[in-house]
């Protein structure tokens, strides 16, 4: 893809909402650009709502454009109350810290980083506590506060919504976030030539606060872009204060996991996931989305789009880990796994405990097993299942009601899987 098209790239892939300046596609074409992309630090990892705005700086340098993912160690010191029902907590600077550090080493890892000539599109990882921390609060009133009015800042969609609300209202620390963002533009305008901002929908005043603040402070004309916010199939944004926050972190979100989530993508969202989150031609994605209405069972194009995001995330050898993981458990080969993939595997999966002396003298009845653990009713109703062959133990099917389970039966020397019917597993753990 040429600079000539990448505009009309962004536009069919779903990440253009709103545009500031309607020459920004001409602005593309002409040369690189460098544009910026923020990120707040209010946790210690990204999760998959940040993605949209990564995967777009990736296709910003792929473009021969230079990206700048902008951490926001300062703004996070205060809180971007957009479209929030009530003020955040406060977070301390050594969290924030932390947090810095851990997104990071994941930003770092999703950008080309490499220094490149001169002028090239090496992508900047910057933290804007670095200018923000040092302003002399007097100097910013003075240099950045006289550019705004506070009767347009109360125009805001954002700001209104909260001022609304007696008992909640708006702390004068949350007000002044917009003109902390609009600096940050200001500063890597100054610094880094930086002339696109980019940012959910959500984002759209602070971006144009910025670059009211760039026009009235130097008189150039800078721009940004918007795309719409990633949502869930429950209409819900991704995010961590929503239900169900999927994280980029193995230790928060295990690969496994990561590549259930988007295996499970509702057929009504998973070609527009592949448009915005994959780097998939054009041609490519049109065919998944043929298969998709042809054969929606065979979700196809979810299989795709959890294979490619999730090597994205974590790489080849994890995506290939977490297929066999999910193929296993449905083929019934739970042999196969070795202890951290079983784990993964069934980590939704409600678990209990057996003892092990007992499964080493005497085992464990599987009636009695099935019962305990609530997989059926009672022991007749046991019986019954196991006798219609609806009960399997580590993928196997068994038919024998007076079945005893013993150390043999151990799955990586732990562990017992009970499955009744296609979908309900129970993990067993010795102790």
């Amino acid at each position: 893809m040429g600079d000539a098209g990448l505009f009309q790239e962004l536009v069919w892939r779903g990440m253009v909402h709103q545009v500031t300046d309607p020459e920004l596609a001409t602005v593309l074409a002409e040369g690189p650009t460098t544009a910026y992309h923020g990120i707040d630090a209010t946790a210690d990892s990204l999760h998959v709502g940040h993605l949209v705005g990564l995967v777009t700086l990736q296709r910003l340098q792929q473009a021969g454009h230079r990206p700048i993912a902008l951490l926001g160690g300062g703004t996070s010191l205060i809180g971007d109350p957009s479209f929030k029902a009530e003020e955040r907590p406060l977070l301390g600077v050594g969290e924030i810290e932390a947090n810095t550090r851990g997104i990071r080493a994941q930003v770092e890892r999703l950008l080309d980083t490499g220094s490149g000539p001169a002028g090239g599109t090496g992508a900047l990882v910057v933290d804007n506590a670095e200018w923000l921390a040092r302003f002399p609060l007097t100097d910013f009133l003075r240099d950045v506060g006289k550019h705004f009015r506070v009767n347009a800042l109360l125009t805001r969609d954002a700001v209104r919504s909260r001022l609304v609300e007696r008992e909640q209202g708006l702390s004068f620390t949350e007000f002044s976030y917009a003109l902390l963002q609009a600096y940050d533009f200001l500063h890597l305008f100054d610094t880094e030539g930086c002339r696109l901002q980019l940012g959910g929908s959500d984002q759209w005043s602070n971006i144009t606060g910025g670059i009211d603040l760039v026009r009235r402070t130097r008189g150039q004309r800078v721009f940004g872009v918007t795309w719409p916010l990633m949502t869930k199939d429950d209409g819900m944004k991704f995010g961590k204060t929503e239900s169900g926050a999927v994280w980029l972190d193995p230790a928060r979100t295990t690969p496994y996991a990561f590549f259930q989530f988007w295996l499970r993508t509702d057929d009504a969202d998973v070609v527009r996931h592949l448009r915005a989150l994959t780097f998939l031609e054009r041609r490519r994605i049109d065919e998944l989305e043929e298969e998709l209405q042809r054969s929606p069972e065979n979700r196809v194009a979810q299989r795709v789009l959890a294979r490619e995001l999730t090597t994205a995330v974590h790489g080849s050898a994890e995506c290939e880990r977490a297929e066999r993981a999910a193929r296993s458990l449905y083929e019934g080969d739970l042999r196969s796994l070795d202890e951290r993939d079983l784990l993964a595997a069934l980590a939704e999966a409600p678990s209990s405990d057996v003892s092990r002396d007992t499964l080493a003298s005497v085992g464990v009845s599987l009636v009695e097993l099935l019962a305990e653990t609530g997989l059926v009713a009672s022991r007749s109703a046991a019986r019954t299942a196991i006798g219609q062959g609806a009960v399997s133990v580590n993928g196997t099917r068994e038919d024998d009601v007076d079945r005893r389970l013993g150390p043999a039966d151990l799955l990586a020397g732990a562990y017992l899987v009970l499955r009744r019917g296609k979908r309900e597993y129970h993990l067993v753990r010795t102790r």
